[in-house]
């Protein structure tokens, strides 16, 4: 990073906050919508999707002044390989730190929403991987990384928190895999058995699909 940027330990703290919020975010609003809409799939995710489009929209305003407000492995690791080419960017031991703070974030945010509405912390039961929802993480990954490093290169960078919140609202719905789009939640949603939890054996494959997304986008 440039030499103006917080110390990393800040960035850190930053990236583990906002992952671990987002998560929050994603799985609490997921287990309200299950209590508040039983039996209405459609209704619960437009719920889910809301609530995400909006929260993650404020966490971005909120921490992307300090750390740039990643909160995703995939986005941290394309950020380092522009930066090789550029001389700007991540550097490989900030790149480690943000997806260590990123991933241990992401499962302390869902177990913060697993607290909060009494459901206890499980492992999740949810298999996801098909070959229609792995697509569906190349196409959401890809789309995610393309807006970001695209808004960042032609220098409007203010509209990233309500692009960035808006894209992953609408990729709930035109992706299979409703848009995970992120390694460190997806890792994050294995520890809640609850309606946006996904199996651990689910999860190899959305984050191959999710890396090679990133290098598409790229």
């Amino acid at each position: 990073m440039t030499s103006n940027q917080p110390p990393l330990w800040r960035r850190a703290v930053a990236e583990l906050l906002g992952t671990g919020l987002l998560v929050t975010i994603v799985v609490g609003s997921g287990i309200a919508a299950q209590q508040l809409s039983p039996g209405d799939v459609g209704l619960q995710l437009l719920q889910n999707s809301t609530a995400t489009f909006l929260g993650l929209t404020v966490l971005i305003l909120i921490l992307g002044p300090v750390s740039g407000a990643h909160f995703n492995p995939a986005v941290s690791l394309v950020d380092w390989v522009l930066g090789r080419r550029r001389g700007t960017g991540l550097t490989l031991p900030e790149l480690g730190t943000y997806a260590i703070a990123q991933t241990v974030g992401a499962v302390g945010g869902s177990a913060l929403a697993n607290a909060m509405f009494e459901v206890g912390t499980s492992i999740s039961m949810k298999d996801r991987a098909t070959t229609g929802h792995l697509l569906g993480e190349v196409v959401a990954t890809a789309g995610l990384v393309l807006l970001i490093f695209a808004l960042a290169a032609t220098n409007r960078g203010a509209l990233a928190a309500p692009a960035v919140g808006a894209y992953i609202g609408a990729a709930y719905w035109f992706t299979s895999s409703t848009s995970f789009a992120n390694p460190a939640v997806t890792v994050g949603r294995i520890f809640s058995d609850t309606f946006a939890g996904i199996a651990p054996g689910s999860v190899p494959g959305f984050v191959v699909a999710q890396l090679l997304g990133a290098a598409v986008g790229l």
